[in-house]
């Protein structure tokens, strides 16, 4: 019997605009301390690999399967497996492959990637705790003892650690009710329960999401498609078989009607970090992870400021005032739930922003955009050493490369070449181009587009290291 560590990594994190894109959401985001929501899940789970048998596995969306291995590479944590998904759909489905992926009598730790909780010795304890009722066959739980009558979380009631009933995210007067009672927490999203028994419960009481989960399963490819640094499996699912598959919720799904659900008080504080205002409530809890250096506020109270530059406020409360490269967002407190509402008119406008931060992460190293028009762009490129960009061309853009840093193999046509600093080079609409990265430091380039449409979309790949289309 080995322990799987399973975490879900394919929120889009919305209600985080502008901090959190879809290219990069908010468990990639360093928003607490010095590492990312999802290195702290790793971080904060990685005394139990002290067991022998004890892995980790993520399950994603297929664009992030390079920030995942970047990102535990860089904080030394193994990753075993990645599951990767074409086509999100919800949890439900998620979980099962996991537990397919698993001998029947492993145990699977369920957990998303974006919670904060900031005590760790209890956070394990609980872990062992809920480790022993899988063991007993349940399908176990997290509650969080309520702190507030708080109405974007489902509630869990439960009397002697056995679930009597989930409600979903209640009104007001319904939340305060629950908080007055012992006997209902806040559901965390987190789980714990062998392979085999969820599976079959699963098949029991959600057999269309079990057979068409197996289905995408069986029919899956196993590739590593990452360098020798990262050595782990890589399961890639259909994107065509996954259409078949229902977009439900575990909770829907499975465990609101098995008999077999316990729910464990968690003996740690915790967040989900869903909104602007819970991110304020736990920078509150500790000034001391809020820089107050870039922050000038006169005559102004109860603001929570978020910038990389220099912000002054005059005569302003109760405001929340995100500011990136290229977005800015200034809300009432109180109201952060409603950004994601918000996000589906910005997508009429301005597309890109809620798509793309200006510094963009690529396999290969990042790009961020310094300066653009209608007709022109300007791009900061970082390849980092001993990879490169894939062989591609465009139909509507030119590109002068500037040679800022390190050295430059291009490919040009038929012709190989090397740039260093104070070096450029031209590469014309249609000619198939790659830049690379041979050498042992990061390269940085200045890439000019100039053309009559700029987008992301103008690349046709000819041949690329990491598969992408």
């Amino acid at each position: 019997m080995n322990l799987k560590i399973v975490v879900l990594c394919g929120g889009s994190g919305t209600r985080l605009w502008p901090i959190s894109r879809e290219s990069f959401p908010k468990q990639f985001n360093t928003l607490i301390g010095k590492h990312s929501l999802f290195q702290q899940t790793l971080l904060r789970n990685s005394p139990l690999l002290s067991t022998k048998g004890t892995t980790f596995e993520v399950i994603s969306n297929e664009q992030f399967y390079f920030l995942i291995n970047d990102q535990a590479r860089d904080i030394s944590i193994p990753i075993s497996s990645i599951i990767l998904e074409s086509i999100p759909r919800n949890t439900a489905p998620a979980i099962a492959f996991s537990a397919f992926n698993a001998n029947p009598e492993d145990i699977l730790l369920i957990l998303p990637s974006d919670h904060y909780i900031q005590d760790h010795t209890a956070y394990i304890q609980t872990i062992y705790e809920a480790i022993e009722f899988a063991k007993q066959g349940y399908l176990t739980t997290f509650g969080i003892v309520p702190t507030s009558p708080h109405t974007g979380y489902g509630y869990i009631q439960a009397k002697d650690n056995i679930v009597q009933q989930f409600i979903e995210k209640p009104n007001l007067a319904t939340a305060k009710s629950y908080i007055k009672s012992k006997d209902f927490y806040w559901n965390s999203g987190m789980f714990c329960f062998c392979a085999g028994i969820f599976l079959n419960e699963l098949k029991t009481y959600a057999k269309e999401v079990f057979d068409t989960t197996k289905n995408v399963y069986d029919h899956a490819t196993k590739e590593n498609i990452y360098n020798e640094q990262n050595k782990n499996t890589c399961l890639r699912l259909s994107k065509e078989l996954s259409l078949d598959m229902p977009s439900i919720s575990i909770d829907y799904a499975l465990m609101e009607k098995s008999k077999k659900v316990a729910c464990i008080q968690a003996k740690f504080e915790w967040s989900d970090i869903g909104s602007f205002d819970s991110l304020a409530n736990e920078y509150n809890k500790d000034k001391s992870k809020i820089s107050q250096s870039n922050i000038l506020q006169d005559d102004s109270k109860d603001n929570f400021i978020l910038s990389d530059r220099f912000v002054a406020t005059l005569g302003i409360d109760n405001l929340l005032i995100i500011d990136t490269i290229d977005s800015l967002l200034i809300a009432k407190k109180g109201r952060s739930e409603e950004i994601k509402n918000l996000i589906s008119k910005i997508n009429t406008t301005h597309p890109h922003l809620t798509k793309f931060h200006a510094l963009t992460y690529r396999p290969w190293g990042s790009y961020q955009v310094l300066l653009e028009s209608h007709t022109y762009k300007i791009k900061k490129i970082l390849v980092k050493p001993q990879s490169r960009l894939s062989l591609q061309k465009h139909h509507h853009r030119n590109e002068h490369w500037i040679i800022v840093s390190g050295s430059a193999t291009i490919t040009l046509e038929d012709n190989t070449f090397e740039l260093h600093p104070n070096e450029s080079t031209y590469i014309p609409a249609g000619k198939a181009h790659r830049l690379a990265n041979n050498g042992k430091i990061d390269l940085i380039i200045i890439e000019i587009q100039m053309g009559e449409y700029l987008g992301e979309d103008d690349i046709i790949r000819i041949e690329d290291d990491f598969k992408r289309c």
